[in-house]
């Protein structure tokens, strides 16, 4: 398939979207990557693990300085970055999916977007909510095309993604995998784009790493059940 329009591509944080779709974000014309999990916890929250690993110290712009990466590495794309203030996981955000719709559907009429792109919800607390606040935004427009992407590291986890496909199709989820045509150089400039989230590309190096974002993009076309 030709890589669409004008599409709309949710990332749970500031570097899932193009872990996972940077050739189609790069192939696309006027894609938009919209953040949800973007928002800066209190002065007084402690730092976290994962901060720490990325290398932050107490009293930095931890969020601020991830979304100069995600601006730039977004830029390197030819995309656009869009955020919003609902906190991750780890700063104790815990809006249910519900509010993240209602957030959704409000961005997707004021920019007039007719095709969506959302994290397949594989694992993280943040991506499984991502991912049913997309598909509930969905089932209630049916004049937007929709798409799952699945998640680079996440997908290594044994049993992660069958159990998860598994899930959506009881709920009445149908999933038609489908493959969009990359441009020339698209693996390329995926490459720049994941290096310029050089805080989250040191807090991965001390897990599993992150080589298996440049492993083939995978999604599936979004339709229903009776």
């Amino acid at each position: 398939m030709e890589p669409p329009a004008g599409a709309l591509f949710v990332s749970p944080h500031l570097d899932d979207a193009v872990l996972g779709c940077g050739e189609l974000i790069g192939s696309a014309e006027r894609a938009t990557v919209l953040t949800l999990f973007a928002g800066r916890p209190p002065a007084s929250h402690a730092l976290t693990e994962w901060d720490t690993a990325a290398g932050f110290a107490d009293g930095e712009d931890v969020i601020g300085a991830r979304r100069e990466e995600d601006r730039e590495a977004l830029a390197a794309l030819g995309g656009a970055a869009h955020w919003l203030d609902f906190l991750d996981d780890q700063y104790g955000g815990r809006e249910p999916a519900t509010a993240l719709a209602a957030a959704l559907a409000a961005f997707i009429a004021g920019r007039g977007c007719t095709c969506l792109f959302l994290p397949a919800g594989l694992f993280h607390r943040d991506h499984v909510r991502a991912s049913d606040a997309g598909l509930t935004v969905l089932r209630s427009q049916p004049g937007v095309a929709g798409y799952l992407y699945e998640e680079p590291m996440y997908r290594r986890i044994d049993a992660a993604r069958d159990a998860r496909l598994q899930a959506l199709h009881a709920a009445g989820v149908l999933l038609e995998p489908v493959q969009f045509r990359a441009v020339h150089g698209a693996q390329a400039r995926k490459r720049d784009a994941v290096g310029c989230y050089r805080s989250q590309l040191r807090a991965l190096g001390t897990r599993s790493g992150h080589d298996d974002a440049f492993a083939p993009e995978r999604y599936w076309r979004v339709g229903w059940g009776a």
